[in-house]
């Protein structure tokens, strides 16, 4: 029992820092809980101590082997853990990390899914001049203008905006901010959005967000992809889509227009430029095609 209430005494700590110290979005805290959750219950199953060694971490790894989880999510729980013993190590609650000596287990980094030009065409195409149409068209539009993440989009407020120099203001991960630039087609559609339907699905209540439901609410993440995938159809685009695919395919029409892997990392949000780099499949296909048609014996 003193060892469960230890645990649970040190993963409230390392929520309620991740949420108030640090900022981080509900996304991310919930993310962290589920993974740390995971380890609790094994943990009271295998009647650990606390603290655990790291040992005790293997044996965690191998169970998550043994269930067949992807690589990728045993992956992201081992870096769960190290950050939370990392915190529990610098509070000084323990003496030293076992996660130190542990590696993650290798992952296959998958290519980006994202639509052609022709489909994204026709995905834009999909709303109709009903105000809920235009306002869908509008964060279409957005999503596809600024390779927004869903939250972010969901998340702006109308002091956000900027449509006469064409830049939006973005809180992403942490609660950075960052200014996207919007291209013209945005521009238009979202003061389409703002001069002819907007008022409307308010019906006289008053909000500071800039895409709002008939109900006066935000729109959500959840509706909004419900939402795409129903223009998605409608389009004609059978395979899954989702808001993702919309900023992966924003990031490789980018790169595929000539646009620069950083500047492409900066109004992505990227921390690292190591996670821009799924998108250097689209760099090599250039290069062949560079070397295609300048190279003398081609």
């Amino acid at each position: 029992m003193a060892a469960e209430e230890g645990l649970a005494g040190a993963l409230e700590a390392f929520l309620s820092s991740a949420r108030i110290e640090k900022g981080l979005s509900a996304h991310t805290i919930a993310a962290y809980s589920f993974d740390l959750k995971d380890f609790r219950d094994f943990c009271a199953r295998r009647k650990y101590p606390w603290p655990v060694t790291a040992e005790h971490l293997r044996e965690y790894l191998d169970s998550m082997q043994e269930a067949r989880l992807s690589p990728r999510t045993s992956a992201r729980r081992l870096s769960t853990l190290r950050q939370f013993f990392r915190f529990l190590l610098l509070e000084g609650r323990i003496g030293e990390d076992p996660t130190a000596l542990l590696t993650a287990p290798k992952t296959w980094r998958n290519l980006p899914k994202y639509l052609t030009r022709e489909q994204v065409e026709a995905l834009l195409a999909a709303p109709d001049g009903s105000p809920r149409g235009r306002r869908d068209r509008a964060m279409l539009e957005m999503l596809y203008a600024t390779g927004l993440r869903v939250s972010e989009l969901v998340s702006l407020r109308i002091a956000d905006v900027n449509l006469d120099l064409g830049f939006v203001r973005v809180t992403g991960k942490g609660g950075k901010q960052r200014l996207v630039p919007m291209g013209s087609k945005a521009q238009e559609a979202l003061k389409d959005y703002l001069s002819q339907a907007r008022a409307h699905l308010l019906k006289s209540r008053a909000s500071p967000h800039l895409f709002v439901t008939g109900r006066g609410s935000a729109m959500t993440r959840q509706a909004f992809w419900m939402l795409l995938r129903r223009y998605g159809l409608q389009a004609g685009i059978m395979q899954k889509l989702s808001p993702h695919v919309l900023r992966h395919s924003f990031a490789t029409h980018l790169l595929e227009g000539g646009a620069g892997l950083r500047s492409v990392q900066a109004m992505l949000g990227h921390a690292d430029i190591s996670t821009t780099e799924i998108y250097t499949h689209v760099m090599r296909t250039r290069l062949k095609s560079t070397v295609e048609q300048c190279h003398p014996r081609n």
